[in-house]
């Protein structure tokens, strides 16, 4: 259906106030996001691997939810939804169950890229319908700003602290929607935060309402981990955007699909300097690693371009 802003905002909030969710934290408009794109008068079950969502949104026995919603550990939340999600259609196919339910999962890169990627990759490729969302902050940001995967070259972690010796985490990050289009689903989206949070929303409500598995992988900033001020999360996002570094996609029945392409692709340091955890990346001398992150962004660019003219 179109995307009517006013009708959106206008949805009951299924994310309740009060969660413990820093400011300026991307795990939390991910989540307000995705669960808005569910229909007013369907039920959902949702599931959260331990990371900062987890704790932040859950202290037992209350849940920051709306909806039904279980704790699964950094492992098993793809497992774990894909087990109440057989079990909803053996009660339903018994009568025992009328209400229409939807199952989602959030897990951070820690619990999805390294730590839940067995379970994960089990549940798409069995099929099951539900939707696995990675709010993907780029660390183990809940345990103290480790490495994780997901995190980016060069940057500055507490187990890839740059030094005299060390220019942060050496290895680019793990292209994980890539990997989880190969298992041919009908839906992978990536996505995170533009005007309106128009790419979002519809690409949460497709992932939702498409019959069978789905995957959205949303950059999600962490301020603590970014070292940025609250505020700029926006004006990151475009950034990562407009440089693509984080391109705006979608794979939909195998046929891959860029969102948005940027009339004027911005260099890759614009998105860098704006985050303390590259500072080091801005210093006289490292001008190679610059050009370094550069090429590996353009390869994957062009790597995607050629995927969408297929």
């Amino acid at each position: 259906m179109p995307f009517k802003f006013k009708e959106v905002m206008n949805k009951p909030e299924r994310l309740a106030p009060g969660h413990r969710l820093c400011a300026g934290c991307g795990a939390g408009i991910t989540v307000r996001t995705v669960l808005r794109a569910l229909k007013p008068e369907d039920h959902a079950v949702i599931g959260n691997a331990t990371g900062c969502l987890e704790v932040s949104s859950f202290m037992y026995p209350y849940t920051s939810y709306e909806d039904s919603y279980i704790h699964n550990a950094f492992a098993c939340a793809g497992a774990t939804l894909s087990g109440v999600e057989t079990a909803y259609h053996a009660l339903k196919k018994r009568g025992r169950i009328d209400d229409t339910y939807k199952f989602i999962t959030f897990g951070g890169d820690g619990g999805t890229y390294d730590i839940g990627l067995q379970s994960l990759s089990g549940a798409m490729e069995r099929g099951h319908d539900l939707v696995y969302v990675c709010y993907d902050n780029g660390a183990y940001m809940n345990t103290g700003i480790q490495r994780s995967s997901a995190t980016p070259m060069y940057a500055d972690t507490t187990t890839t602290p740059v030094g005299a010796v060390s220019n942060g985490k050496m290895q680019s990050r793990k292209d994980l929607a890539q990997i989880i289009a190969a298992h041919n689903i009908p839906y992978v989206g990536q996505s995170t935060f533009t005007p309106m949070m128009k790419d979002l929303y519809e690409k949460a409500e497709k992932a939702i309402y498409t019959p069978g598995a789905a995957f959205l992988n949303v950059l999600a900033p962490c301020p603590r981990g970014w070292r940025y001020e609250t505020s700029d999360i926006a004006n990151i996002c475009k950034l990562a955007i407009d440089t693509c570094y984080w391109p705006l996609f979608e794979v939909v029945e195998g046929k891959w699909i860029i969102n948005y392409e940027p009339k004027h692709k911005l260099p890759i340091e614009d998105f860098l300097r704006v985050q303390g955890r590259f500072k080091h990346l801005l210093k006289p001398g490292n001008e190679h690693l610059i050009e370094q992150f550069q090429a590996e962004v353009d390869k994957r660019w062009e790597d995607l371009l050629y995927l969408a003219a297929r």
